[in-house]
């Protein structure tokens, strides 16, 4: 079925298993001074067991003036070399290939975390970053150039098959082959010529240090997507240029910090939207080029390469949600592939506080080797009561262990809140993840009960030894003369489909769901005016994300009212306060979207059984669906 996804291919003189990619993700598991930790190994072998071809790790600083987090990965001296080896040693094992990304990150830092000032080709801040950067000497630039052609050899040193040079993204390299941050009129600046001149000589140093056999590879952004940036026939000629200069693989990515979301797009974002970039690329030249971007799914990656567009498919995000991604896909199995929804959250959002980073939908991330499901020494009967994502993720990990689990849904269908959070645009994919914990519940054969009169008596036939209590969050009703006329639905029951909605609708609560659901109703034909008490919007969803959804709404002129108060609600609309003025706002339908509180009931009516009773996820306190999934694998695992 995928005989051209898993089929080897080699990057110079490295012969690549197959053509699944992990691309290179900050962690932030490493220790300070940039030596890998347990935590790091572990991540790094979770995926080559998984079945990666190639891997290839997060930025390893040639400098710690370069480096953009406080515990990245580094190899800018000899001390850092033991603990990578281990790092290499222990992905050989297995059949994948890894090669260490070098970069350092020029101007798109803080002195915070590098402790210097910035560096830059030209004093010109980053726009995202905001610290004026010094300008380079000459001097300092061909000092930079040693420390690559030095790391790349305590890479080799360490073990690895082979480094990939980032030059994509706006760091120290991308800004010099860029007008856009490279302001220079000496023999750094200014031609195309000149602007290559820094990355050149870091191939030939690296060339003359490591010899021709070591993997060179180079990450570059087909587009930087900002005025004055470059652009795909600038990156076509560069191309060529790093191929004559002895690049074995061109990795073909998109952005810099200002355009962040073309780094790592959000879910609105088609799928495999790089690859006629990467294909434009490989058209220039003879080395093999992956593509990468919102690639989550092995039928889309096999099609990219058949087309003949890349050689190799890249998957970061889809890599964390699940590290046995190639494995599962060349098994057949489907079904059982933890996917990507491309939320965000979990990594980039974490990251960019600088925290090691967490998948939203995969709790072992970043603990492969401490979270372990391992055979229960007794078997026990568990009851679960919930079939939201918190609940369904003890049930199926319970299961796994060896216990005995049921489960009681007082809907119809399974996925709680999470299962509506799959109808709005573009957060169709949601939807996947929650079929996906659905057939791991089949598969460990737990017992389902949907459309359940959940009873402490009910609970007591069943003769647990352990409940899980995970009912999730129920809807809180704002206090608001008239909230209750007919003209009132909530938004969980609008996107339920359990109630019509008319040709004009007020939307009161401008977070998450509030808005999402304002997207929602714009897309089907309706005029929305979307109310917030306070000066902004959907403030609790990614940066990221978060911009295309703001796009989507004013698309859509959805009419946003911030600092605003819903003061009644009328027969026919609201009255609000705005700027101490009072108006009223007209409506068929009034939405409320004023976010959920515990549904702790059941929890309380068990207290006092003779079985443990765990409360978990939005049954405790109302948080987000990462800390709900974490619960309950939690939960499921210490059952």
């Amino acid at each position: 079925m995928f005989k051209r996804l898993f089929s080897p291919l080699k990057i110079g003189s490295v012969e690549i298993p197959n053509r699944l990619v992990v691309s290179p993700m900050v962690t932030d598991y490493c220790n300070q001074d940039g030596t890998a930790t347990e935590r790091y190994l572990a991540y790094h072998v979770a995926k080559a067991k998984g079945g990666w071809g190639l891997i290839i790790t997060e930025d390893y600083a040639v400098d710690p003036s370069g480096k953009g987090f406080s515990c990245v990965a580094g190899l800018w001296n000899d001390g850092q070399i033991a603990s990578h080896t281990e790092l290499t040693r222990s992905v050989h094992q297995y059949k994948s290939k890894i090669f260490a990304q070098i970069y350092h990150c020029g101007r798109q830092t803080v002195s915070a975390i590098t402790g210097c000032q910035p560096l830059a080709p030209s004093p010109v801040p980053c726009p995202t970053m905001q610290e004026l950067p010094k300008e380079l000497p000459v001097d300092e630039i061909e000092k930079i150039v040693g420390q690559f052609g030095d790391t790349a050899l305590r890479a080799k040193k360490a073990g690895f098959d082979g480094v990939e040079i980032h030059g994509a993204h706006g760091y120290l390299i991308s800004e010099f082959m860029s007008p856009y941050s490279n302001k220079r009129t000496d023999a750094y600046g200014g031609h195309l010529l000149n602007r290559m001149r820094f990355p050149l000589k870091i191939v030939a140093d690296i060339r003359a240090k490591c010899g021709k056999d070591f993997g060179v590879g180079f990450r570059i952004s087909c587009d930087e997507f900002v005025p004055g940036g470059r652009t795909i026939e600038d990156t076509k000629a560069i191309a060529v240029m790093l191929e004559q200069a002895g690049v074995d693989v061109l990795h073909v990515s998109a952005g810099v910090y200002a355009s962040a979301d073309k780094i790592v797009p959000a879910s609105s974002v088609p799928h495999g939207w790089l690859a006629g970039y990467a294909e434009e690329i490989k058209k220039s030249v003879q080395i093999p080029v992956i593509t990468v971007g919102r690639i989550n799914d092995p039928f889309v990656a096999e099609s990219i390469i058949a087309s003949g567009k890349a050689d190799f498919v890249a998957m970061g995000r889809a890599s964390l949600a699940d590290p046995e991604f190639p494995k599962k896909a060349e098994a057949g199995l489907f079904d059982e592939i933890r996917p990507c929804i491309a939320c965000n959250e979990g990594c980039i959002g974490i990251l960019f506080t600088d925290q090691p980073i967490k998948c939203v939908l995969n709790p072992t991330l970043g603990r492969e080797a401490e979270w372990i499901i391992k055979p229960a020494a007794k078997a026990k009967k568990v009851v679960v009561i919930g079939g939201g994502p918190a609940g369904m993720e003890a049930a199926a990990t319970a299961a796994k262990a060896g216990h005995q689990v049921s489960l009681f849904e007082k809907e119809g269908r399974l996925g709680g809140l999470f299962y509506l959070a799959c109808v709005p645009p573009n957060k169709g994919e949601i939807g996947n993840f929650v079929e996906y914990q659905i057939k791991q519940l089949e598969k460990f054969k737990v017992k389902v009960t949907l459309n359940a009169d959940v009873t402490p008596d009910l609970i007591d036939s069943e003769k647990p030894e352990v409940v899980i209590h995970a009912t999730g969050g129920i809807p809180a009703t704002p206090e608001i003369p008239g909230i209750t006329k007919p003209i009132v639905v909530n938004a969980y029951d609008v996107l339920a489909g359990k109630v019509f909605v008319g040709a004009r609708a007020v939307v009161i609560g401008g977070g998450m769901v509030g808005a999402e659901t304002a997207n929602h109703l714009v897309n089907h034909g309706k005029s929305v005016t979307l109310i917030e008490m306070l000066p902004d919007i959907a403030t609790e969803i990614q940066a990221i994300n978060r911009s295309a959804l703001l796009q989507d709404l004013e698309r859509g002129k959805v009419k946003i009212l911030v600092n605003t108060t819903v003061k009644e609600v009328l027969v026919d609309g609201v009255l609000v306060v705005r700027d101490n003025v009072t108006e009223s706002i007209t409506a068929d339908t009034v939405i409320v979207a004023s976010g959920s509180i515990p549904d702790g009931e059941m929890g309380s009516k068990l207290s006092g059984k003779p079985y443990k009773v765990v409360s978990i996820g939005d049954a405790v306190k109302v948080g987000k669906v990462v800390d709900a999934i974490e619960a309950g694998y939690l939960a499921g695992m210490n059952a």
